[in-house]
């Protein structure tokens, strides 16, 4: 999957990668120069005394050095240029493939794992881009180049090489194939502190009320050190490498001059071949250990490969059509036929046999206990679900044959935990209709029962929000999300017990502006309050996945035993009160 991935994103920065390639093989082809005019400065120069030998040869040398700085520099430059823009591309394709997803497909991953997949793991694969192209030419050429020069210089000390470099690349490849393994596990255990910290800062309130700091502090410790864990012991792994590679080294750097001082004593071999054969051996054993970076980062890189690879390739169950109705959304009228929906390998269906229709002008209602399935049979209304049995339509056509942006452009859904994003109210409120008046916003905000208290904010429909909403209350949050909804004008609404968290008055006149200001439009509404639903023109009663009941109000509470149950709990609640 590594290679995959890195042939798919690296082909838009060819041109980097060729400019790379060009800038590594003139400073490789530099550094191998370079020994060989030591060796002449040293035999030529030095040994006869001559001078003019040493300043041509030296200046030469100087320029080659300083030519072999640029070349290195500017490799380096389109390296970080090409691997940025990988990790770059990255980001965005498992951000818009995570867009598309479904429900199902971002419960199977877990948010905490996307974050993780989408900062982490395609940090890795940026980072061995970075080092690939810094070294992918760097380190063969002068592997390479390095032997065969070496060879020129003297053949029969070249068995050292045959020596050092197996030897160095055995102890190597042994670590690496040790840290593959913890690689894969500390990237799960990322996961784990990204989901306990996601879990505490989220209901941070929840842990204050139960006084449970000290066991959530327990909670993330623990995560915590298991990824401490692993990393040490990876990084032991690691931090092993350099030693084995300097020791290689250093133990054929006093070989070759252990050898080479039997040759120069016997008059086969002058000084400054023997200079120049060490220093060729340091850059082939270099090279190898330049290699041996890029084998250590190879195995984090393949984990997170994988682990990007599996979100790229997962296709939404929800999927457009491939050959959409271009038919427009006029009515907005939603019917189901037989509908039903089981998650996959569960033994029971959540829904079975669904089946209403909610017609334009008219208020459907769904009230049912908890478990019942509203919010599940919510999600199939959007097609956030695609229903696995029966249909379900809009204007007498299936979800599943119009395009999702058209379908969704046309439904106005308030979801049961309703969110705010990082902007102003202004930006929320133009979140469906980005085109949106100030005078539509106020008269959204005015119609939510919102216009008072934003206009009492700093700034009005200027007043910052934050990030889910936080800096209001949770009446406050649902109704502008209401308010975001009845911006965009569509031809359905839905709200998902979007007035539970409103006092009664305030619920009894949001209901009645909001008969005046979507006449004509089809709303469904799941509660959970009946003094939500009293005026609803049809009240579909659900229990254990299906419709047990439908009718009005006053129907429902002659003929339905589940519906009077629900009635009489909740005005038993309120006389308690």
């Amino acid at each position: 999957m590594l290679w995959k991935l890195l042939v798919e994103y690296l082909r838009p920065h060819r041109q980097l990668l060729i400019a790379v390639v060009v800038f590594q093989l003139a400073q490789s082809i530099a550094s191998l120069y370079l020994p060989t005019l030591n060796a002449d400065i040293i035999d030529e120069g030095v040994a006869k005394g001559d001078t003019g030998v040493i300043l041509n040869l030296g200046g030469l040398m100087l320029g080659i050095t300083l030519l072999q700085i640029a070349c290195a520099v500017i490799a380096v430059y389109f390296g970080a240029k090409a691997a940025m823009g990988t990790g770059r591309d990255l980001r965005g394709a498992i951000f818009s493939r995570v867009g598309e997803f479904s429900e199902q497909e971002v419960t199977k991953f877990g948010a905490p794992s996307l974050i993780t997949r989408s900062t982490n793991d395609v940090q890795q694969v940026q980072q061995l881009v970075l080092m690939g192209a810094t070294m992918m030419v760097a380190a063969p050429m002068l592997a390479i180049g390095g032997v065969i020069m070496a060879v020129r210089q003297d053949v029969q000390l070249s068995w050292l090489i045959a020596v050092a470099v197996p030897v160095l690349l055995a102890g190597v490849g042994l670590i690496i194939f040790r840290m593959v393994p913890l690689f894969r596990k500390m990237q799960k255990r990322i996961d784990t502190v990204n989901r306990v910290l996601r879990e505490q800062l989220t209901g941070i309130r929840v842990v204050r009320a139960f006084v449970r700091e000290d066991i959530e502090s327990t909670r993330f410790a623990q995560a915590n050190e298991d990824v401490t864990d692993t990393a040490l012991r990876a990084g032991r792994l690691m931090a092993l490498a350099f030693p084995i590679v300097m020791l290689v080294m250093n133990v054929s750097s006093v070989a070759v001059i252990w050898f080479g001082s039997f040759r120069i004593e016997d008059g086969s071999m002058q000084v400054g071949t023997l200079i120049a054969f060490l220093s060729y051996l340091m850059q082939i054993l270099m090279s190898v250990m330049m290699a041996t970076f890029m084998a250590v980062m190879i195995p984090r890189a393949s984990v997170s490969a994988d682990r990007i690879g599996a979100v790229l390739g997962t296709e939404s169950s929800v999927r457009p059509p491939s050959k959409p109705v271009s038919t427009k959304v006029r009515r907005g009228e939603l019917e189901m036929v037989d509908a039903g929906f089981a998650y996959p390998g569960a033994d029971q269906p959540v829904l079975s046999g669904i089946s209403f229709t909610a017609r334009a002008g008219q208020t459907t209602a769904i009230i049912g206990s908890t478990g019942a399935g509203k919010t599940t049979l919510v999600n199939l209304m959007p097609r956030l679900f695609d229903a696995t049995t029966g249909a379900v339509r809009i204007d007498g056509v299936d979800v599943r044959e119009l395009h999702p942006d058209l379908l969704w452009g046309h439904i106005g859904l308030v979801p049961q935990r309703p969110y705010l994003f990082t902007g102003t109210v202004r930006s929320n409120l133009q979140y469906g209709k980005p085109d949106a008046t100030d005078d539509e916003c106020w008269q959204a905000l005015e119609i939510a029962q919102a216009r008072g208290f934003v206009e009492e904010m700093e700034g009005g429909l200027d007043a910052p929000v934050s990030q889910g909403g936080t800096n209001v209350s949770g009446g406050q949050r649902q109704r502008l999300a209401i308010a975001r909804a009845l911006v965009k004008r569509p031809e359905l609404y839905i709200f998902d017990d979007s007035f539970s968290s409103l006092d009664t008055g305030t619920d009894a006149r949001l209901r009645q502006a909001l008969k005046r200001s979507t006449a004509g439009a089809t709303l469904v509404i799941i509660a959970q309050r009946v003094s939500s639903i009293v005026d609803a023109d049809q009240i579909l009663v659900l229990d254990d996945g299906r419709i047990v009941a439908r009718g009005t109000h006053s129907e429902l509470l002659e003929t339905s035993e589940t519906y009077r149950e629900i009635v009489n709990s909740q005005l038993a609640a309120e006389e308690t009160v």
